[in-house]
């Protein structure tokens, strides 16, 4: 029997509308929600193709254990949780919470059950060596908001919809289809903008598929606080500032005038590589118009990200676009979202153990995680819990932290596969895949441009034996507790009583402002209610709320912070940076169409139209070096060597090297597609060092890293034809 249920996709921020449809409890296939209110029919080539994920055959679908051996073997639910509860419980006590770490995947983040209980087992355990992709790839945008805002999750989005000039800095929306913002159809505003006579300005190392379509303005990597600097510099000096936003909305404003006042935009050309010209222009033109700056991982990733991410929210607020139509804005979220976060949303109430790093949202650095494992002492970690998510090729360093996860007394992954980091684990849980369970995007509620709400169904029962994360996450931390509160615990549950996601889930809906407050209000919501009423969603409002930045600000004085001495000395540490002539050329990360970091790899339907992993280099640059397009080049940093194939094209800038990431399958994992197509893992050239992580959020140093290629010669035809047939 074949049936279609609404529902939709959570792979990434957009969370596109789909349709599935389903025959005897199997999805068969999925196409796009055309009646979704704002994705209207539109998905990418990941969302559609997630039917070979769900119906994997290399997918986890029982619990394995490792043998001595390295093999897995399949065991009961009974056994493997007996085990690991035991040896976990004999950990808790031995070491306590400093004993055991988690680290928690991208996924997590779009799942709110498995995120909420997460939390709640790092609570109830103690545990603060929390680590996750946040350093990889955002955390320096929340700790730029808590300095302005008071608050990390403040995060504005771009009202393209209203704006005359929107300039991309960074980003590349036409394949993530737009980052911490829900914008679906993110390119079609941004065409919008062009065909009502305004102007979308990409600034970026790369000729991006987004700058393709738009005006593109290369600039060096890692140049991006340069950049903001001499905005705000022409901002000031030409009498552009917008002085009644400065007075009403911000404090700090003649600091920041001081600050950016060495900065001229003749001085910095040379760092930027775009012409003084050009940026005065780009100045006056922000203050002319309703503008908007959006950057995304671009400006989180450098080497002095937190500036960056600061300095572009004070171009927008210097230039009157801050909480204006048309500029950086706001989300509304209808559910009490700053209640549910406000425990999540620490800032240096304690640093790390290793390089001594303020805690963001009680998470470390993940470039920490193998000296956390190996530094003898109080917090050495000895236990890991890994769900959603593949350290070995996500964080800097990795091939360390493989050598180095064997020597735990425990460690577990709750996954879809076997990858290359649980491929060291004594557990592999099985995990639901995204079709499997109920879901509502809680934690990005806020990002969403027009306030909109969206509940979806299990579209299918788990498959095999696969597990709620969140019921794994619950019987971990019953299980260090007191024999007769344990076994209390249990009891409750096998009443069906007590807390659940869901229960949480239906409170935060119905005391939003959309909510029902328990029948209080006759037409508001609850869970039940948006499931069978509004199955493709709900917009509450078809414009952004602007004029709420008091609302947001969570300073006292309900001001934004422009002066901050933390601030002041990464300006400081940025004018001492000095480059290195052995590593001459600059290494950027890009985002593939047909891939979603390490996890996506293995469906055929996303492999087929997928260039093989190689590095960007441009034409001049490969012919200095004497590369041919298809050959191989070495790319080798401070901390490490990676050899690869080369694609030369023009468009990287010269001096630019681009490698994609969530590459390296070398065999060790259970998935058989991604393992042919192998790859390298560019993170291997990343610096793990204290020294090469941003001092203020801990972020690693991932985008414009200084590098040098050499040429590898080829091998000799009777090597290559006899490694071929060996491998064939």
């Amino acid at each position: 029997m074949s049936q279609e249920v609404i529902t939709y996709c959570r792979i990434c921020e957009p969370f596109c509308g789909m349709v599935a449809t389903v025959e005897n409890r199997k999805l068969v296939s999925l196409r796009p929600d055309k009646e979704h209110p704002l994705s209207q029919g539109f998905a990418c080539p990941k969302g559609i193709a997630y039917t070979q994920v769900q119906n994997d055959p290399d997918r986890v679908l029982y619990p394995l254990k490792r043998q001595p051996d390295g093999r897995f073997t399949r065991v009961s639910w009974d056994e493997a949780m007996a085990d690991i509860t035991e040896r976990l419980r004999r950990i808790h006590r031995k070491h306590g919470g400093d004993g055991i770490a988690v680290y928690g995947g991208n996924p997590a983040a779009l799942n709110y059950s498995h995120a909420l209980w997460m939390n709640v087992f790092l609570k109830a355990l103690g545990i603060r060596h929390f680590f996750g992709p946040g350093t990889q790839d955002t955390n320096s945008r929340f700790v730029a908001s808590h300095l302005l805002y008071g608050s990390l999750f403040t995060v504005p989005v771009p009202d393209i919809d209203a704006a005359e000039l929107v300039v991309i800095l960074g980003a590349n929306p036409a394949v993530s289809h737009g980052s911490l913002v829900n914008m679906p159809r993110m390119m079609d505003k941004l065409h919008a903008v062009t065909e009502r006579g305004g102007r979308v300005l990409v600034i970026d190392p790369r000729r991006t598929e987004t700058a393709r379509e738009f005006e593109w303005q290369p600039i060096v990597p890692d140049a991006d606080a340069w950049l903001l600097l001499s905005l705000l510099h022409v901002l000031f000096a030409e009498g552009l500032a917008d002085q009644r936003a400065l007075a009403t909305q911000a404090t700090g404003a003649r600091a920041l005038r001081e600050l950016t006042a060495a900065f001229p935009p003749e001085d910095t050309a040379a760092l930027t590589g775009i012409p003084a010209g050009v940026v005065r222009d780009l100045a006056r033109q922000l203050s002319q118009k309703r503008a908007v700056v959006y950057s995304r991982l671009g400006t989180c990733l450098g080497s002095s990200p937190t500036l960056a991410n600061f300095l572009l929210d004070a171009v927008n607020l210097v230039s009157g676009n801050l909480d204006r139509p048309g500029g950086w804005v706001f989300g509304n979220p209808p559910i009490p979202l700053q209640k549910i976060v406000a425990p999540l949303m620490s800032y240096g109430k304690w640093h790390s153990r290793i390089g001594s790093f303020p805690e963001v949202m009680g998470m470390e650095p993940a470039a920490n995680m193998a000296a956390e494992i190996t530094t003898p002492g109080k917090g050495q970690v000895r236990a890991l819990i890994v769900s959603a998510g593949n350290p070995v090729l996500s964080t800097p360093g990795g091939g360390k932290l493989a050598e180095v996860l064997d020597q735990l007394e425990l460690m577990v992954s709750i996954d879809l596969y076997q990858n290359e980091t649980n491929a060291h684990a004594d557990y592999i849980l099985p995990g639901v895949a995204m079709y499997e369970r109920e879901d509502f995007p809680i934690f990005s509620m806020g990002l969403y441009v027009q306030p909109f709400m969206q509940a979806t169904p299990a579209v299918v029962p788990p498959a095999g034996e696969a597990r709620h994360e969140w019921m794994v996450y619950e019987e971990l931390a019953r299980s260090v507790l007191p024999e007769t509160l344990r076994n209390a615990v249990s009891q409750v549950r096998e009443k069906g009583l007590g807390p659940t996601p869901r229960l949480m889930l239906d409170s935060l809906i119905r005391l939003g402002y959309a909510g029902d407050r328990w029948g209080l209000r006759r037409e508001g919501l609850n869970l039940d209610t948006l499931l069978q009423r509004h199955p493709h969603g709900l917009k509450l409002a078809e414009r952004p709320t602007t004029g709420q930045l008091h609302n947001v600000v969570r300073h006292r004085d309900r001001k934004v912070h422009l002066d901050h001495p933390e601030i002041r000395e990464e300006v400081r540490r940025l004018q001492a940076r000095r480059p290195d002539p052995d590593y001459p050329l600059y290494l950027i990360g890009l985002r593939e169409l047909r891939s979603e970091n390490s996890w996506m790899h293995n469906p055929p339907a996303l492999r087929a139209a997928r260039p093989p992993h190689a590095a960007r280099i441009h034409p001049d640059d490969a012919a200095a070096l004497g590369l041919l397009n298809r050959g191989r080049v070495r790319l080798v940093s401070p901390w490490g060597a990676i050899e690869l194939p080369v694609l030369v094209t023009d468009e990287v800038s010269q001096g630019v090297v681009a490698v994609p990431h969530g590459w390296g399958h070398k065999g060790q994992g259970g998935w058989a597609n991604a393992n042919r197509d192998g790859g390298v893992s560019v993170n291997d050239l990343m610096g793990t060092r204290p020294s090469a992580l941003d001092p203020l959020s801990g972020m690693s140093h991932l985008f414009g890293v200084r590098i040098r290629a050499e040429h590898v010669p080829a091998e000799p035809e009777s090597h290559a034809v006899a490694a071929l047939e060996a491998g064939a």
